[in-house]
């Protein structure tokens, strides 16, 4: 059988392969040369250089973009993964019901993200109303708006994650700690957090590129109000594309930056924090 595999191998590889080329290497070869040109669609691109990369550094409104959505990232980073933690912490304490509380906590994150927005627009409308209003006027209160709505959404898939690295530490080594004398705090950030590092490095990846690349909950809860100063990256890189006449190529250079920021921002991550991690 291992013979017939190694000799089919290539057949079996060829259109996963294929496909994969198609529809992510070529745009995205593609995607990267656009940003150098002047276009209205792909057939009639002009080479214009580094204009483009020079207009979206100047754009005022993309500096903000930035700005708002690392501090977003940064939020979100920080209050998803302390509640998914706190909750897993829970949910492993051989509680009554943990199962059905698992699903409802999850739940939200099987929502799409404009229903997701439109949702908080009504729950903003019928229950806040006041701020509602605010949330249009003022882009800190979009800010925290965004913020509550990512957090009500992914907290539970980050919980499912822990709860996986919870229940993976061996018995035994907590069971050690415990005739050595480690208290609850001991245990929980000598043996229970070392130990968690691989969950840790997993959910905290995810929810800071989750927070760079947020786009449809902004789209509909905030949609960038007041004045495109609750705009973030994904969201302004859209509205230069699609909104802006002659700006096609500015949207993809500014698209192409996104790319380089979230890359290096995720993988800084990763080693800082698989650094960390410890041997079972």
């Amino acid at each position: 059988m291992e013979k017939a595999i190694k000799r089919y191998f290539p057949i079996f590889v060829l259109p996963t392969l294929l496909a994969f080329t198609i529809g992510f290497i070529v745009p995205f070869i593609m995607g990267i040369w656009l940003s150098f040109c002047e276009f209205t669609t792909v057939t009639d691109a002009t080479f214009v250089g580094i204009s483009n990369y020079i207009k979206a550094f100047q754009d005022t409104i993309f500096r903000h973009a930035f700005w708002y959505t690392a501090l977003f990232a940064v939020v979100s980073l920080v209050v998803i993964n302390l509640f998914a933690f706190a909750i897993a912490l829970a949910l492993t304490q051989k509680l009554r019901g943990t199962n059905i509380f698992r699903t409802v906590f999850f739940m939200p994150n099987l929502i799409g993200g404009i229903v997701l927005g439109y949702i908080w627009q009504l729950i903003f409308n019928g229950i806040l109303a006041a701020y509602s209003t605010a949330l249009n006027l003022n882009e800190w209160y979009g800010f925290a708006g965004l913020v509550i709505l990512v957090a009500w959404q992914q907290i539970g898939y980050m919980m499912i994650i822990y709860i996986a690295g919870l229940q993976s530490i061996p018995g035994d080594v907590l069971e050690a700690a415990v005739i050595d004398g480690a208290n609850g705090p001991q245990r929980l950030f000598r043996v229970t957090i070392p130990m968690m590092m691989p969950s840790i490095t997993i959910c905290t990846f995810l929810s800071i590129v989750n927070g760079f690349k947020l786009f449809d909950q902004n789209l509909s809860l905030t949609a960038g109000e007041p004045a495109k100063m609750s705009e973030m990256l994904a969201l302004n890189i859209y509205n230069t594309f699609y909104g802006r006449t002659g700006w096609e190529g500015v949207g993809q250079a500014k698209a192409v930056i996104f790319f380089i920021i979230v890359v290096f921002i995720g993988l800084l991550q990763l080693r800082a924090t698989r650094s960390k991690e410890v041997q079972q």
